[in-house]
């Protein structure tokens, strides 16, 4: 009690009219139905900003970590031909500090020919024994048939889909042809050359299982006719800083080279989910903003049921900025309220939707995302505080607006004019 006495007055009557709006005339009970209508309306605005972000960067992550288990984080090539001093240039790399693990591959653009099938595909050449170190795809199932790739034996391993459409099965033979063919007296002829399927890979990924084939580098250096390889797959230690790495690389090595990180490699992808997520949160603080701009409404009534108060308080010394602040106090409150509870129900909702969803699947029998449909069978959900801190300063800063208007109107009342008829 001592620590409310030495607040200042403005503060004591901001928090009486708040916790007294509850009881009293039918009027005070229908202002309070208005100002409960806009704690939950931004309540419920913050829990689907925050859930839907929070799975669309589930998304992105899962897409993300499907694609960098078959793109490396970073690619030094050429741009064109071969690398024949890679060995010299992965020495360097393997010198350099965040940087994990280097492996060549030899890769270029080829025709499949199976039946009276054509299909283009890219075909890369890697060594199993390196590429385990880049590479998250050696890690798994998919990654023991390519282990099972060997110098000189010309064996192929295809994607899923890949294989799928040629119709081949492991132990098949496939007919590959080269980009640049043989010059003879009557023309330029393709260079066929025949590869035995031992396996096929799922990335999850359908752009890659579709279009991507593993063959061993010197196999496919051979048949490509390049020198060395054609680049090298860099992995670093934190994705996230992909980037500047490739920055420092390109200090150090021959400036004739290209230098790629993941994010470059799939710009168009990333930048479109980047516009996705600010529309969706621009599309989703309307919600927030038309129920904190509820508060207009709800303050604009209490200011006018409180004119006789306002006027005693003028008389007795209370200065318009003072008048002001406690209908804004009033309003901040409300909005304070409404923006704690939708962080605390959308947290917990972020961090849980995989089970929630789960029930809510169980209770009405039917399923989300099907599995035969979509590669992933789950709502994935990864929770950033840096969008839940926005969210949570966009919502308040809305609040803190709705209260301005009111408050000013109430610090404008003429204590004469509203005591004449008290």
């Amino acid at each position: 009690m001592t620590l409310f006495k030495k607040l200042p007055y403005e503060i004591l009557i901001g928090l009486r009219y708040t916790r007294t709006a509850r009881r009293g005339p039918r009027r005070n009970r229908f202002i309070s139905f208005i100002s409960t209508l806009s704690s939950v309306g931004i309540a419920l605005g913050v829990t689907a900003l925050i859930v839907v972000l929070s799975v669309m960067n589930g998304f992105q992550k899962e897409v993300r970590d499907r694609m960098l288990s078959v793109i490396p984080h970073i690619e030094i090539s050429t741009g064109s031909g071969s690398l024949p001093n890679w060995k010299e240039i992965a020495s360097t790399v393997l010198e350099q500090p965040n940087v994990l693990a280097v492996a060549p591959y030899a890769g270029a653009g080829v025709v499949a020919l199976r039946d009276e099938q054509v299909k283009p595909l890219y075909l890369r050449g890697v060594d199993p024994n390196a590429e385990i170190k880049v590479s998250d795809l050696m890690r798994g199932d998919s990654g023991k048939a390519i282990g099972l790739l060997r110098p000189d034996e010309f064996n192929i391993v295809l994607g899923f889909e890949l294989a799928y459409s040629l119709g081949v099965r492991v132990g098949d033979k496939l007919t590959l042809l080269a980009p640049e063919g043989t010059v003879t007296p009557v023309g330029v002829v393709p260079r066929p050359k025949n590869f035995r399927v031992v396996g096929t890979f799922d990335s999850g990924h359908y752009e890659f299982d579709s279009g991507l084939a593993f063959v061993h580098l010197q196999d496919a250096a051979k048949f490509l006719r390049i020198d060395g390889a054609s680049g090298l797959r860099v992995r670093v230690n934190n994705i996230h800083n992909a980037q500047q790495i490739a920055y420092q690389l390109a200090e150090v090595l021959p400036k004739d080279l290209y230098i790629r990180d993941w994010s470059k490699m799939n710009q168009i992808w990333f930048a479109a989910v980047q516009i996705e997520k600010r529309m969706m949160f621009v599309i989703l603080a309307l919600i927030v903003a038309v129920a904190a701009f509820n508060l207009v409404s709800m303050l604009v009534m209490t200011v006018t049921e409180k004119r006789g108060d306002i006027a005693i308080l003028r008389t007795l010394g209370a200065t318009p900025a003072a008048i002001q602040g406690i209908f804004m106090l009033q309003g901040i409150l409300i909005g304070l309220v409404g923006v704690g509870s939708g962080v605390l129900l959308g947290v917990l909702l972020a961090f849980n939707v995989e089970s929630v969803m789960g029930g809510i699947e169980k209770l009405f029998q039917f399923q989300v995302l099907p599995k035969g449909i979509y590669l992933i069978n789950k709502l994935p959900s990864d929770p950033r505080w840096s969008d839940i801190t926005l969210i949570s300063a966009v919502a308040f800063v809305l609040t803190w607006l709705a209260t301005i208007y009111p408050s000013w109107r109430a610090a404008k009342i003429d204590p004469a004019e509203a005591l004449r008829y008290e």
